[in-house]
């Protein structure tokens, strides 16, 4: 094995938790391995059981082989986190999959009222970057690739030595440049104007969500949804963009993570809230029966009714203007009768505008039948329809993150959002509170649009009430 320079201090870390989620699994091992700068010989290893304050779940004794009894008695992390952070401080965080390990230890300190901060480097990236050519690199995926021998897969420490040797081995086939490159464009941090926290270097995770940047007024400048937040933020801070108005006013970003695509789009919405006021001019078309066979528009506005209760609604229109031409457009497409869609005041009998033009089939003049007619409308309208709820009470649909690390559980009731659930006593506070929940609130055409593509796709597992 070939030795080389290690520019910076490096560390490799691994953890056991109780899950995979932050706000409710805990840390109950930990591994390091401690490698000095410019001295690859110089290694030291520590780990420690943690006890987590709660017991084990089997499927975590099954992967990992620790039970609850292995680490009651074993030291809090309050009291290992000085020691901890000593060993961690001044090094290159390196983990795979830092994501996870990385935002755990945040997690932990952060109870304890600490602010952690390293720069990471998760190995799942960097074996992507050098090794471009291979579609799979998990751990166990490198292990056999490389043949590194493991005693205890799935402790700490035994995962934290393959990170290590994986280091060494990466090193004897590729030049030291290449590494170093991948390994900067890794873990490269753009330079934020002056006027933003520094902090956001370190804070901004690696998860899909929303953001919203705002200036020193408080007015809002942009809000987007992110597969990854850090990404896309770091990316309007790039060299080439330093001259444009959102660099020049930026003053502070708001950020709010999620699980994957849906969330992200609800994140969007509750950034950009109070700029999104659903308007109550919002409106709608509504086939009305006026006689045997005789079905005719008529305009409905959302603070009347129940838009998500009410049946035969066709197109959402933000006030009466919209709705009026995009009934037009519609007639005329279909050359349908202006009389019998209202937008004609002629008599009864009498020719409409259309047919004196040629652009309608004679339904006003007696020529076609009403029933005819009405069936063309409907037709014509089909496309355009509002489902109603289709649930008799409210719903939590649940999405996961690709890495089993998040869960959110997003409750919507009568095609209103009512908010996002981590865990499973706040979800049904949630559910029970909106059952009971009298209150209503105006049609979300929004919420309505994203959360009805969910639903039809029928890709999230779905819980009633």
């Amino acid at each position: 094995m070939s030795t080389f320079p290690t520019h910076e201090a490096l560390v490799f870390v691994d953890l056991e938790t109780t899950g995979a989620n932050f706000a409710n699994d805990r840390v109950m091992e930990i591994g390091l391995v401690e490698v000095d700068r410019n001295d690859p010989n110089s290694v030291r290893e520590w780990s420690a059981l943690v006890d987590p304050g709660r017991p084990v779940p089997p499927f975590i004794t099954g992967l990992t082989g620790i039970d609850t009894a292995m680490v009651e008695g074993a030291p809090s992390f309050a009291q290992l986190a000085p020691e901890l952070l000593e060993k961690l401080r001044g090094r290159l965080f390196i983990a795979h999959n830092a994501r996870f390990d990385y935002g755990f230890l945040r997690h932990e300190f952060k109870r304890m009222g600490i602010d952690f901060h390293a720069t990471n480097l998760c190995t799942v990236k960097l074996s992507r970057a050098l090794f471009p050519e291979y579609h799979r690199h998990s751990l166990d995926t490198l292990i056999g690739r490389y043949g590194i021998t493991v005693d205890d897969r799935h402790r700490a420490l035994a995962d934290a030595r393959v990170l290590w040797e994986l280091w060494r081995r990466w090193h004897d086939l590729l030049p030291e440049n290449t590494i170093r490159e991948a390994v900067e464009r890794i873990t490269g941090r753009p330079e934020l104007p002056p006027e933003l926290d520094p902090a956001l270097l370190d804070d901004l995770p690696e998860a899909p969500g929303a953001y919203a940047v705002f200036d020193r007024e408080g007015a809002l400048l942009v809000a987007k949804r992110a597969s990854n937040i850090r990404q896309q933020v770091f990316a309007h801070f790039s060299p080439a963009r330093r001259g444009l108005p959102l660099v020049r006013n930026a003053w502070r970003i708001e950020w709010r993570e999620a699980a994957g695509e849906l969330g992200a789009h609800l994140r969007e919405l509750e950034l950009t809230a109070a700029r999104r006021q659903v308007s109550e001019e919002l409106c709608s078309w509504r086939l009305v029966r006026h006689g045997d066979g005789d079905f005719r528009p008529v305009l409905v506005f959302a603070r009347d009714i129940a838009f998500a209760h009410t049946e035969d609604l066709f197109g959402l229109y933000h006030g009466r203007r919209e709705a009026l031409q995009a009934l037009r457009k519609l007639v005329e497409a279909h050359h349908l009768c202006h009389y019998f869609t209202g937008l004609d005041n002629c008599k009864a009998g009498e020719a409409c505008i259309a047919y004196r033009r040629h652009d309608c089939r004679g339904a006003c003049v007696g020529k076609e039948s009403v029933a005819l007619h009405s069936a063309r409308l409907m037709a014509a309208l089909a496309k355009f329809k509002i489902r109603p709820w289709p649930y008799p009470g409210p719903i939590a649909l649940i999405e996961r993150d690709e890495f089993g690390m998040r869960e959110d559980a997003h409750v919507i009731n009568a095609w209103a959002y009512l908010g996002t659930a981590s865990d499973e006593t706040t979800l049904q506070s949630m559910l029970a509170g909106a059952v009971e929940s009298r209150e209503t609130s105006l049609f979300d055409p929004d919420i309505y649009r994203i959360v009805g593509k969910y639903l039809r796709e029928g890709t999230l597992k779905i819980i009633t009430t």
